[in-house]
């Protein structure tokens, strides 16, 4: 025989073994199927897609009772009101549940499992929006506010449950949760206008029974689903808004706190600015409101496509100087056609700055960029979306409706300088990790 060719043979009979060896190491190293010796451990499943959807699904319920306020005003005559700090208090009570249903939720997530805090979220709200259904104008407003109090306690708990349900959805795919839980949520807020448009010349007392319905929809969605098992190792690290002593996620919440409010000050009394300035129906305010919405839809969906190929500072100088003109048009506009580019320059504008702030923090988070950070930032950042409207009530009453849409106006220039503030912060911290 050749000696090369008995050399050749000879590696390859070495090269055998070893990948025998490998292989029965590997194979010891894996573990054994459910039931084949003691202390076995069984293979955790993927979660069903079906168990995810319906889960996030939530997040459009949560569009719904965010907006139903700024869609309902024209339907309890909020427009033909002398005093717009009675307007406003629809919006102060409204925080004031939001706020006060946070503990609650999340010491019955702690106790009981979101599931819970899901459920109890919806049937409160079917309950307050079947109770709002015997209380139109012209029944005391008080018991108009008890119900919007309710309304935001569910707000509150339905939200903390969707965050803790979709904290493991989130660490195995995260773009693809944040993209559907946004487009759900804002197809909600789109929904509630339709919704409230289409049964306008009617009353709103139908629409509330269709929302109270679609509560309860959600109640048995939810207690069908149950609870997902997550093993320890998939759990994401909790972390509160106030554990994180990262400047730049202070910065994170303070910029959301202005513009959220900024949005929702603009959601909430369009319609009853449209009406009292340019004379428009109910049902025409309440379409321009639908129109704001999809606009903010179709803008987040464009933002998230540009933003890996612009300029993050040439976007940043042009979604403010979007909003600053939006404001403008609406602010002097005297025809619907004024309107509706305002409500389009304002839509632009807001729709880059959240995806341009969550690209900027992405990658110095890393860890702490969870739900439960989310969740808190959300949350404080809403306090924003909620005490602004109720402001508005006040500086309506004294200078007209029309300086009224030019308050959110300051907010915008707070973001701007918030968002320079972020962009050094990342700088200066770059150039200290180079050295």
């Amino acid at each position: 025989m050749d000696p090369g060719y008995a050399e050749v043979g000879a590696r390859h009979r070495i090269l055998i073994r070893a990948g025998a060896r490998i292989a029965v190491m590997s194979s010891a190293a894996k573990p054994a199927p459910a039931g084949s010796g003691p202390g076995a451990r069984e293979e955790r499943p993927l979660i069903p897609r079906s168990v995810i959807r319906r889960l996030l699904a939530g997040f459009l319920l949560s569009g719904i009772l965010l907006s139903f306020l700024g869609a309902i005003l024209p339907a309890w005559q909020a427009h033909l009101s002398l005093d717009f700090t009675a307007v406003g208090k629809y919006f102060l009570c409204f925080g004031l549940g939001v706020v006060f249903g946070i503990r609650p939720a999340r010491v019955l997530v702690s106790w009981k499992g979101y599931t819970a805090s899901l459920i109890l979220a919806c049937g409160l709200a079917s309950a307050s929006f079947a109770g709002l259904v015997f209380v139109p104008p012209p029944a005391p407003a008080v018991l108009r506010l008890v119900g919007l109090f309710f309304i935001g306690f569910s707000a509150a708990m339905l939200n903390t449950g969707l965050f803790h349900a979709a904290a493991p959805f989130y660490c195995r795919d995260r773009a693809a949760v944040v993209n559907l839980a946004g487009a759900l949520f804002g197809i909600g807020c789109l929904s509630t206008a339709l919704l409230l448009a289409l049964f306008a010349t009617s009353g709103a007392s139908a629409a509330l029974v269709i929302f109270a319905a679609a509560s309860a929809g959600f109640a048995i969605l939810f207690a069908r689903t149950g609870a997902v098992q997550i093993s320890n190792e998939e759990k994401p690290p909790h972390r509160r808004l106030g554990d994180l002593n990262s400047p730049l996620a202070f910065l994170l919440a303070l910029l959301l706190f202005f513009q959220i409010g900024n949005e929702w000050s603009v959601a909430g009394w369009l319609p009853i600015f449209l009406i009292r300035s340019l004379g428009s129906s109910p049902l025409a305010s309440l379409l321009l409101l639908a129109w704001f919405w999809a606009a903010l839809i179709a803008g987040r969906f464009v933002a998230q496509a540009i933003l890996p190929r612009a300029n993050h500072a040439r976007l940043l100088i042009g979604s403010v100087l979007v909003e600053l003109l939006g404001y403008l048009l609406l602010s002097m506009t005297n025809n619907t056609f004024g309107a509706v580019m305002g409500i389009l320059a304002l839509s632009a504008g807001f729709a880059l700055v959240y995806p341009l702030v969550a690209g900027k923090i992405g990658n110095r988070l890393r860890g702490e960029r969870q739900p439960d950070f989310f969740h808190g930032a959300f949350t404080f950042a809403f306090a924003g979306a909620l005490v602004t409207p109720w402001l508005l009530g006040y500086v309506a009453q004294s200078w007209g409706i029309r300086a009224a849409i030019l308050l959110p106006l300051l907010g915008t220039v707070i973001v701007f300088v918030l968002l320079l503030a972020i962009m050094l912060e990342s700088f200066l911290t770059a150039g200290r990790s180079a050295s």
